[in-house]
């Protein structure tokens, strides 16, 4: 089942925007006609912004629940510096149109059901675990879930109101928010710190015996992972978000490896570059001042598909692309490093 029920048309139209704390904001989306969307919880979608003269592409996990299919939500954290949630932050308003494609990824505890869950989150890594509470609250969902957030202070709890309506609502779901530090007139009483054993045997004595899901800043998911190693956690039941979402923002030049290279033929551009061995062909292109469409560069979105038309790449992929498009001579540029001279149909 398709992401657009019944519709081709990629059209989303902005309905609303929800202020969340001082730094992050809800986009609310409709399809530009009356149709469902189909997704799992925790999913991404890849936005086709125009900003300037520029197309630029982004993904950003869907925040709301597929159980309220009629509209779709973002929750994008204002980046310093980051051009896409910036513009967003400044421009985006009810009525204005953007394209998306999509859903996909695979984290979701739709893929890895449960008797009991607990979602660990790292400020805006809470969106896709917001998505999976909704989904589970919205059908009375029978797993037991632990909720646990960090947040800088209580003023940047994202969703706090509720995720605390949801507890008091539901039998077995808890939410636990953390704090580093107080907030301006907001003192903080609950738990305090960084992740930490002590923590989780205080919050959620029974972590042992739950699929834990993680997203977060780089950081937080790696401090996550060693505490639970480090504890002997079965790891066969921990999952976590493969990419950095706001790392996308930071637009850094990509750093080309030495060695040989080969040539990249671009047929509609009519441009030709040099691509080392060991760098791929977006990296490559990038670097020679090339704007391509791309977003994730890891091999999940799909957004740089393309038609190789000659020579042979090493292909390292994530799922955003079908064996049946291989076959028929699609590679993504962000993960394919050339083996020959290409020529590529961009």
């Amino acid at each position: 089942m398709s992401f657009w029920d019944g519709s081709d048309d990629n059209t989303l139209v902005c309905i609303g925007v929800r202020e969340e704390t001082h730094d992050v904001k809800t986009f609310i989306f409709a399809p530009k006609r009356p149709v469902l969307f189909h997704f799992q919880p925790g999913q991404f979608i890849t936005f086709d912004f125009v900003i300037g003269d520029a197309v630029v592409n982004r993904c950003y996990t869907i925040a709301s629940s597929p159980t309220r299919p009629h509209v779709i939500s973002i929750t994008v954290k204002r980046v310093p510096g980051g051009p896409v949630s910036n513009w967003l932050h400044d421009n985006m308003s009810p009525g204005q149109e953007v394209n998306a494609t999509g859903a996909l990824g695979s984290f979701s505890y739709t893929r890895n059901p449960a008797k009991k869950y607990l979602l660990l989150s790292g400020g805006s890594g809470i969106t896709p675990m917001m998505s999976m509470a909704r989904a589970q609250f919205d059908l009375a969902g029978e797993s037991d879930i632990v909720f646990m957030h960090h947040a800088r202070t209580p003023a940047d709890i994202i969703f706090r109101r509720e995720l605390e309506l949801m507890e008091v609502h539901s039998q077995n779901f808890k939410f636990i928010p953390v704090c580093e530090a107080d907030a301006k007139f907001h003192s903080w009483g609950g738990l305090r710190g960084r992740i930490s054993a002590g923590m989780l045997n205080v919050a959620v004595a029974d972590y042992t015996e739950r699929e834990i899901f993680v997203c977060g800043p780089p950081p937080y998911m790696r401090a996550v992972k060693a505490l639970l190693e480090q504890l002997d956690f079965n790891m066969s039941n921990y999952h976590e978000e493969s990419f950095d979402f706001a790392a996308l923002e930071q637009e850094a030049a990509p750093v080309l490896a030495g060695g040989d290279s080969y040539e990249v033929t671009f047929t509609k551009s009519q441009r030709a570059v040099a691509c080392p061995a060991q760098s791929t062909v977006l990296d490559a292109a990038r670097a020679e001042g090339m704007r391509l469409p791309s977003s994730c560069a890891k091999g999940l979105c799909g957004t740089c598909k393309s038609r190789l038309l000659s020579g042979k790449v090493e292909m390292s992929h994530q799922g955003g692309i079908r064996q049946r498009e291989i076959d028929q001579g699609m590679i993504l540029l962000c993960c394919s490093k050339p083996l020959s001279d290409l020529v590529v149909e961009r």
